[in-house]
């Protein structure tokens, strides 16, 4: 084996078959992902409650140690919005006495809760849970994101007028909002106004340039040349310098059953929301996403965010956006952001004691505002109204009970709309168009698809919820058939599994078909559903000569013993294979 083939073998995932062409590419996205990550971050850090140094922690070393350990080449990871409003709601609900945002008990328990996140994400590793990202629909991540977005609105409003306003739920807050009104600090309104409006205009007119980062230097130095630092809230003093390592001071081994509570919640996001980033991009660039890596290099993310003085890092979907646009290649270009970064916080953290607060909450109420994409809630109104319900019920959850009821109602509310369909799927009977084409007709009495001939498809697989109305659905077709049925055939061509529950009440089905003196037949059964139908019995209750391949050669063996029903114009339909639809 030639010593490149190790090399390659060895090479992280991210950087596999890496072209020296991508390089400059890959740094000149990095530099934009820094100048667009470093203030959001800061922002972030303000959602979390923590000191504005520990957001801009999270796009160092984790973000190193996802480029050498996880798979995704585009996968920006860092402080994210929804993890950070989770985190502090969190913190707030663990019952410490004293415990108060912003202070270092507050960011102690912020990098214990860190630690045992990662702890979790290498336990979901070991188990394979990578599908678990699976189970957030589009609709629900949709409402999820959207009731993340407006709690974290409402969050930075008080800092945007120069004055704090505290409440555990989002009423108890605007009602906190409405009380000091007469307080608003017109010069922390004024930056906030201004940063708000250059955002906009920055996004509208020069989209790629990094307005963010010009606006927070040019507030820092207006602060520091005209003295405002007195007048307006700032951050302060930044101790910045070397993240330090060690176990978060103050925490014991039994505060970690306390922190798994929040945990729990924080794994669970950084599950999903990075799953779905991550293959998002992957198929978008014709890869293949490795989602049970890409846990293992969030768990040790997090395993090393929380040594390093820092909260839960997840995998951003509007960074790894930026990051595609720039035409970054691999995570080469987040290297670069992690460096450009270490470099603020080693040369520059003295300039940030100037940044006013209102700076940063205008920049985070931008971000959260672009979580509310009201293009997507029009979208899914439009194709299908009870997804818009579910992603609407999921925002009100999020809204109401915070982000930590909402991400677990996230997912049932998925798996229930799962059931949902698979409880009433779609039910067509098979009917012949012309030249033999196949038309799908909604499953009703009445419907045959030749004389004497029913074809019934059902959507789905049998299992003990559905079993009872499929067998009803099969019972009513037969009883309202236009003519006597001689054969009733199942197309299951979609249908991959039959549970033990189904197979009896199947068995009861056939055997009241062939009771009424027709013949019960099964079409387009795979070999996997075959094996399994015949370990059930089912099969032992059916002639062996009415169990075919497809549905076509079914069609041929009832017209072929029944001339009769064959087609007026004498064309057989084509239903195995791609011959045209008709509409029913």
């Amino acid at each position: 084996m030639s010593g490149r083939t190790v090399l390659s073998r060895l090479a992280p995932p991210a950087f596999a078959g890496y072209r020296r062409q991508w390089l400059r590419a890959d740094i000149l996205a990095g530099i934009t992902l820094a100048a667009i990550a470093i203030p959001e971050c800061m922002g972030y850090s303000s959602i979390a409650q923590v000191p504005v140094v520990a957001g801009l922690y999270t796009i160092i070393l984790p973000a190193v140690v996802f480029a050498f350990v996880g798979s995704s080449r585009l996968l920006v990871v860092g402080a994210d919005s929804a993890t950070a409003a989770l985190l502090a709601s969190g913190i707030a609900g663990i019952g410490v006495v004293g415990l108060v945002p912003n202070s270092t008990a507050w960011l102690q328990w912020a990098c214990l809760i860190a630690i045992v996140t990662g702890g979790l994400l290498a336990i979901a590793r070991l188990l394979r849970l990578g599908f678990l990202g699976d189970f957030l629909s589009t609709a629900v991540l949709i409402g999820f994101l959207a009731g993340t977005g407006i709690t974290v609105m409402t969050g930075q409003i008080p800092g945007m007028l120069g004055f704090e306003a505290y409440g555990d739920r989002i009423w108890q807050r605007w009602w906190n909002i409405v009380r000091h009104l007469g307080d608003i600090n017109w010069g922390a309104a004024a930056f906030a106004g201004v940063t708000l409006a250059l955002l906009i205009g920055g996004v509208r007119f020069v989209p790629r340039f990094p307005v963010a980062v010009v606006v927070v230097i040019c507030s820092i130095v207006a602060v520091a040349v005209f003295g405002w630092s007195e007048h307006i809230p700032v951050i302060g003093t930044v101790h910045a310098g070397l993240p330090s390592f060690g176990w978060p001071d103050g925490m014991e081994l039994g505060d970690v059953v306390t922190a798994t509570t929040v945990a729990l919640g924080c794994a669970l996001v950084v599950l999903t929301q990075s799953a779905a980033t991550a293959r998002s991009f992957a198929q978008r660039h014709g890869q293949n996403a490795d989602i049970n890596r890409d846990i293992l290099g969030l768990s040790g993310a997090n395993l090393i965010a929380g040594f390093s003085g820092t909260f839960v890092v997840n995998g951003s979907p509007t960074k790894t956006q930026l990051l595609d646009e720039q035409h970054g290649r691999t995570q080469v270009a987040n290297l670069t952001m992690a460096a450009i970064t270490l470099a603020v916080v080693v040369f520059f953290d003295g300039a940030l004691a100037d940044l006013p607060h209102a700076v940063l909450s205008a920049i985070v109420f931008l971000i959260a505002l672009r979580l509310i994409d009201v293009h997507r809630f029009r979208r899914v109104w439009h194709v299908r109204r009870i997804e818009f319900g579910i992603a609407i019920l999921t925002a009100v959850i999020v809204i109401v009970f915070g982000v930590q009821v909402g991400i677990v109602a996230a997912m049932a509310v998925s798996l229930l709309e799962l059931v949902r369909r698979q409880y009433s799927p779609q039910r067509f009977v098979i009917g012949v168009g012309a030249r033999g084409s196949r038309r799908y007709e909604t499953a009703e009495p009445g419907r045959q698809s030749l004389p004497g001939l029913i074809v019934f498809r059902y959507d789905a697989d049998l299992f003990y919820a559905n079993a009872g109305r499929f067998a009803d659905d099969v019972m009513e077709l037969v009883k309202g058939a236009p003519e006597p049925v001689r054969w009733l055939v199942l197309d299951t061509t979609v249908m991959t599994d039959v549970d033990y529950s189904a197979s009896t009440v199947l068995e009861d089905l056939i055997r009241y078909i062939h009771s009424a003196g027709a013949h019960f037949v099964l079409a387009g059964v795979d070999p996997e559903l075959q094996e399994t139908l015949r370990a059930e019995g089912i099969l032992a209750v059916l002639n062996p000569d009415h169990v075919f391949s497809t549905v076509g050669a079914a069609l041929r063996a009832y017209v072929a013993k029944f001339p009769d029903a064959a087609p007026p114009d004498g064309v057989l339909p084509h239903l195995d294979s791609d011959h045209p639809e008709e509409p029913a």
